[in-house]
């Protein structure tokens, strides 16, 4: 038996993008035609649009991470069956760059209320923030997507938190400061 084989997935990455990693490695076994990849974890069929950190986070409790997805067991990688009644079709690379640049102006409305800093982006900005997501390059990510302006997680929350508190509405620990919640920290 062949040992099995680990492949790394930036948070900030998809799914889909791994296909490329994946399908050497069962090469000698895929059948003459290969429908869609697709991946499920436990029985659920994982949605291709979403980044693999956010996955991450949903599917798996603290016990059981680090989440391995073993490429011997074929019951979390398929080739076959994709299922068009739970998922949307991912027509490759370009289905996942069209998915994560809606996501990304539908971030920009919710925090900015209006999407125009996203579609102001120059082209360069543009394949190099799509690049960094397809080669999982963090830093890269990072340094155009603070072009955005986009506030971060704990900023938000913890404004939110503290004007809630201020109406009464926040939590507060034993020394009456509060809570700021869980603090979010993509790598």
């Amino acid at each position: 038996m062949e040992a099995q084989k680990y492949i790394l997935a930036p948070r900030i990455g998809y799914l889909p993008l791994l296909a490329p990693l994946i399908k050497p490695y069962f090469s000698s076994t895929l059948p003459p035609v290969v429908d869609t990849i697709w991946f499920d974890y436990k029985g659920l069929p994982l949605k291709w649009y979403i980044p693999t950190g956010v996955l991450f986070d949903l599917l798996c409790p603290e016990p059981e991470r680090p989440w391995y997805i073993p490429l011997l067991l074929f019951e979390l990688v398929h080739f076959r069956g994709y299922p068009g009644n739970v998922l949307i079709p991912c027509e490759g690379e370009d289905s996942v760059k069209w998915s994560f640049v809606n996501s990304l102006k539908e971030a920009a409305y919710i925090i900015n209320g209006n999407y125009k800093n996203v579609m102001n982006m120059s082209q360069s900005d543009h394949l190099e923030l799509w690049h960094s997501v397809m080669s999982g390059n963090f830093e890269a990510y990072q340094r155009v997507s603070s072009k955005l302006k986009l506030a971060t997680v704990e900023d938000e929350y913890t404004s939110f938190c503290s004007s809630k508190s201020q109406q009464g509405y926040g939590e507060t620990d034993l020394a009456g400061q509060v809570k700021t919640g869980l603090q979010i920290c993509l790598k």
